[in-house]
């Protein structure tokens, strides 16, 4: 798809990750552009004036590390390079995603049809490994992998491989104001509010399963990472409270005979 650009987000230093995904994406003939990763694993999270940490534990019930503001922050960048940009779409990729077919040829036959049905898409989820509460829209078949594409009502967690609209990023790089949440809880907490999130199932996208690098923090567990005494309760109500608004959303979306 010539209106279609493929980035591949890449810490500097990694070359073995990004001569695999080079690899990877060559057996299907899709060219990309490799985006240096901003690495926050060294950060002082003290002197950033867009990460609200008193936000971040009354939403997460923790603090973050420096390698989540980091992750956040390189996906604003991808976002900001997709919209100087001439590309319609932008398929985005973590260093360590695994394409188990050709996602651009996929995204050739599916994108068509999403527009059609929803002119106002902002955000693809191809690379999830959960999905809960979405309705199927129509079904597809590339290289032997047979999926979904599906309104994704409770958007999917992981950002290792997502497809911008033009508005899409363009809402997340104007609305960007304070980083409060990892970007993959950000982008549920947004597109199950606002809806107009996708995703396929199964997924055409998975992991090598590889550590990132990018999420790393030096001597810190991110679980771990300055819980609150009421972080469960911070938790349950966060997942219980997007489940909630996505029944409604599911309630109120056009029924699908074939609908998940």
């Amino acid at each position: 798809m010539q209106s279609l650009e493929t980035y591949v987000i890449n810490l500097d230093g990694s070359h073995d990750r990004l001569q695999a995904i080079s690899d990877r994406l060559a057996a299907f003939g899709i060219p990309f552009r490799r985006v240096s990763a901003v690495d926050g694993r060294q950060m002082d999270l003290s002197t950033l004036p867009d990460y609200d940490a008193a936000r971040a534990e009354r939403y997460m019930g923790r603090s973050l590390v420096g390698g989540e503001i980091g992750c956040y922050r390189s996906h604003l960048k991808v976002a900001e390079q997709f919209l100087a940009s001439n590309s319609r779409y932008a398929l985005v990729l973590e260093d360590d995603a695994l394409p188990l077919c050709n996602p651009v040829e996929l995204l050739g036959q599916a994108l068509p049809d999403l527009e059609a049905a929803d002119p106002a898409w902002l955000l693809i989820n191809i690379g999830n490994n959960k999905l809960k509460i979405a309705t199927a829209l129509s079904r597809y078949e590339v290289g032997g992998h047979a999926c979904e594409l599906v309104a994704a009502h409770y958007f999917p967690m992981t950002t290792s491989a997502i497809v911008w609209s033009r508005e899409g990023a363009r809402q997340f790089v104007e609305q960007h104001r304070k980083i409060f949440a990892p970007v993959d809880n950000y982008f549920r907490f947004w597109l199950t509010r606002s809806g107009h999130g996708y995703s396929f199932w199964p997924s055409p996208v998975t992991t090598t399963e590889a550590a990132s690098q990018i999420i790393g923090s030096t001597g810190h567990a991110r679980k771990k990472n300055k819980r609150t005494w009421y972080y469960g309760l911070a938790k349950q109500y966060r997942l219980f409270h997007d489940k909630l608004i996505a029944m409604r959303h599911k309630r109120k979306y056009p029924t699908n005979p074939n609908g998940r």
